[in-house]
């Protein structure tokens, strides 16, 4: 196994671990000599004995220096993995409160499940839905548009230009975006679910993550070639949100999919999903840059997506998939699924709630959890799937360990269903009754969601993966079973965020392969790519794109990732401050504002559940006493609501901050023209939707007056972003600085 770093360009890769070394160790010899005033004299006197406690004391004392760097560098990480995991869970907790919605109820005063319904259950047919002129033919380019223009089939020299231009920062025309993504529609019907490819002579580079990081492709592509008949590529899913530069991105790899079909290859992973595109930024994006025709644009888009094929298999030895796999998947099941009917993974398949079907059956609607659900069902000889044995209980799974250790997998995590759960009581408690058989489609949801959504852990079995909310943790066991099923050699997948770009774990076959560098914050991490050949024996290759990351330290890095994390988990602090002070109060009787260290930390870990090292946190989040006490009201003081606005209650500032991303996804599926403006009455629809996700009870009044308050031309129309802006938090040293 081989690992190249490598070199940087103008912008490209950052400095190796040996370069941060070297300056820790200038570091350390300057230490030495100010610690040794009589340097010149022992010079003139050379003492074997004091040259070696000389370096004796500098080793230590460099030792402990970066034994303290690399405590600040896992406590980061941990702030940032289990922040964004929080985050996918809120994502996948909503998602099920509107799946609830839209399967059991019929009307939520007004016009709500309408909009909700046209905008969750497209009616399109991406493979039958033939009839439909294609929009772009409609669309007129001016002639004083100066980007690049497509003509199909498309050329080397389109996807240059399409190189060139978004080089120089240039969008292309929505006449050719659209026309581009209806070719990559039409192509992608053909296509089986799983890929079948061979490296013979060649080798075949696979690529993970890029999340709308431009330059991460782009440098890829410096280092490693275009894609061609030569040279071909895998990418493994989530091309795009939370970067700045997803359209570009799909763009670049849809027009290399067309000019080398049988050249270029992609996955599909979680974020290609319209759901998730609503939260993490890609939604956002399209109507940013193409406002009149963005809806046309993310409509076909839903259809890509869904089309995109699920795994890749290179020379019938190494599987590529998204996330991972469950000890339910079957890949000879998985080549007879309808991919195109998931357009998100998020919704789950329609479940029937007659009480004949479901008698004697517990059912959690739209949730992830019923994988570790109450009941049990026997595995089956069948055309589906075996059924997994349930190993969990709802119970065991609502609680997680106060104290944290980096190298454990994560304890099972609850997540709490909005809609609640749905109990169909036994008529005889006397009666056995077998358990039903799934719906095939179901079946087929869960296959596609454990690709998706699953994470490896070190651990035997299979578990839910609670702690993102979707998918499972499978164990090596599971990874060998399924190897063997097969007669397959390793498994190549993307999902998760590693500090060097690519990990390898269940004895070297499982390999996850990362490719956006920076993810988290600039030094947060390396991205990279794997290359395998005819002895597939993987080959990988590291960089990190940015300027700035090359000329700093070690040290200098790590600072600018932990203020990074630090600040977004004050954030979260401050957004759970109530429920944070009465569990702090719980320990304090005396109303003396003090606790104990470990009082402080099972408190936040009680609220928060992050599963993090409070107890090393604390000297960065809270001032401690002169007894060591923490003074926990301490934890909030450097944080501020902006533009706070008087008519609204403390409790209900605090809610609205907390739940703003909700917020803006319910307002973004209201707003239907984009256009960032809505209602006064449309503001009324999007809380009585947002307070029945949260099942929390607020006056109407309380309602009214604060739309009335931000509203501010009284013009009946509420700017949405200057509403959310006022529910920002705005840290001391922020605010301080103009804006």
């Amino acid at each position: 196994m081989h690992t190249a770093t490598a070199d940087m360009g103008c912008g490209t890769s950052g400095p190796t671990e040996s370069q941060g070394k070297a300056s820790e160790k200038e570091l350390s010899y300057k230490f030495f000599y100010s610690i040794t005033p009589r340097a010149d004299e022992c010079a003139k006197t050379p003492s074997p004995a004091l040259a070696i406690k000389a370096a004796v004391l500098i080793q230590r004392w460099y030792r402990r220096y970066m034994a303290r760097l690399e405590i600040r560098r896992r406590y980061t990480w941990s702030i940032f993995q289990s922040i964004e995991y929080a985050g996918e869970q809120d994502q996948l907790q909503l998602s099920s409160f509107f799946s609830f919605m839209l399967d059991n109820f019929t009307q939520l005063s007004g016009n709500a499940p309408d909009l909700i319904s046209q905008f969750f259950d497209p009616a399109t047919d991406p493979v039958r839905d033939e009839g439909k002129r294609a929009k772009y033919e409609q669309i007129e380019v001016p002639e004083s548009y100066l980007g690049p223009r497509l003509a199909f089939p498309l050329t080397v020299t389109h996807t240059n230009a399409l190189l060139s231009a978004f080089k120089q920062q240039q969008t292309l025309h929505a006449r050719y975006v659209l026309e581009l993504f209806y070719e990559t529609k039409k192509f992608l019907k053909q296509m089986p679910n799983i890929i079948h490819l061979s490296t013979y002579s060649k080798e075949i580079t696979v690529c993970g993550d890029l999340h709308g990081k431009l330059d991460d492709l782009l440098l890829i592509f410096y280092k490693n070639g275009l894609p061609s008949a030569e040279n071909p590529y895998v990418f493994n899913g989530d091309f795009v949100d939370r970067g700045k530069k997803s359209m570009e991105i799909i763009i670049i790899l849809f027009a290399f999919l067309l000019l080398y079909p049988n050249h270029m290859h992609l996955n599909r992973g979680n974020h290609e999903d319209y759901i998730m595109n609503l939260r993490y930024g890609f939604t956002k994006e399209v109507m940013q840059k193409y406002r009149t025709h963005g809806k046309d644009i993310l409509q076909i888009l839903q259809d890509v997506f869904s089309l995109l094929p699920v795994a890749t298999v290179i020379d019938n030895k190494v599987l590529i998939v998204h996330g991972g796999i469950s000890d339910l998947t079957d890949l000879d099941f998985l080549g007879s699924i309808e991919r195109h009917k998931f357009k998100s993974a998020l919704r789950p398949p329609k479940r029937s709630l007659d009480l004949g079907e479901e008698r004697g059956h517990r059912q959690v609607v739209g949730s992830y959890t019923d994988r570790g659900g109450s009941g049990s069902s026997k595995r089956r000889q069948a055309k589906l799937p075996k059924q997994r044995s349930s190993s969990s209980s709802s119970s065991s799974a609502s609680s997680r360990h106060s104290s944290s250790s980096w190298d454990k997998d994560p304890a099972p995590r609850s997540v709490a269903s909005p809609s609640a759960s749905l109990e169909v009581p036994f008529l005889d408690s006397d009666v056995s009754i077998a358990p039903r058989e799934p719906p095939r489609e179901e079946v087929e949801w869960k296959q596609i969601v454990d690709l998706l959504w699953s994470d490896p852990k070190s651990h035997s079995g299979c578990t839910p993966n609670t702690f993102r909310g979707g998918g499972c943790y499978f164990g090596p066991d599971v990874t060998q079973k399924l190897l063997k099923k097969h007669q397959l050699k390793m498994l190549i997948r993307s999902h998760e965020c590693k500090q060097e770009g690519y990990e390898l774990c269940h004895d070297g076959k499982v390999i996850t392969i990362f490719s956006a560098s920076n993810y988290y914050e600039v030094g947060s991490n390396r991205g990279a790519y794997v290359k395998l050949g005819p002895d597939l024996i993987p080959r990988f290759f590291q960089y990190q794109v940015s300027k700035c990351t090359r000329k700093m330290t070690l040290q200098q890095r790590v600072s600018v990732a932990e203020g990074s994390a630090l600040k977004s988990l004050q954030e979260k602090l401050y957004a759970h401050r109530s429920e944070l002070i009465a569990a702090f109060q719980q320990y304090d009787q005396s109303s003396t504002g003090r606790i104990s260290i470990s009082e402080w930390a099972m408190a936040v870990e009680s609220v928060l559940r992050l599963d993090l090292p409070w107890r090393t946190l604390r000297s960065r989040l809270v001032r401690l006493a002169p007894d060591g006490d923490v003074e926990y009201l301490s934890c909030f003081e450097d944080l501020h609501m902006g533009q706070p606005i008087s008519e609204v209650t403390p409790n209900l500032v605090e809610t609205l901050y907390r739940y703003r991303t909700d917020l803006e996804i319910i307002f973004n599926i209201i707003d239907k023209d984009h256009s960032g403006l809505i209602s006064v009455e449309e503001f009324r629809q999007t809380w009585k939707l947002f307070s029945s996700h949260l099942s929390i009870d607020i006056d109407d009044a309380a309602i009214d007056n604060l739309a009335r308050s931000i509203d501010f031309n009284k013009d009946g129309s509420i700017d949405f972003n200057e509403f959310l802006e006022a529910f920002r938090v705005v840290h001391r040293l922020e605010a301080k600085q103009p804006r």
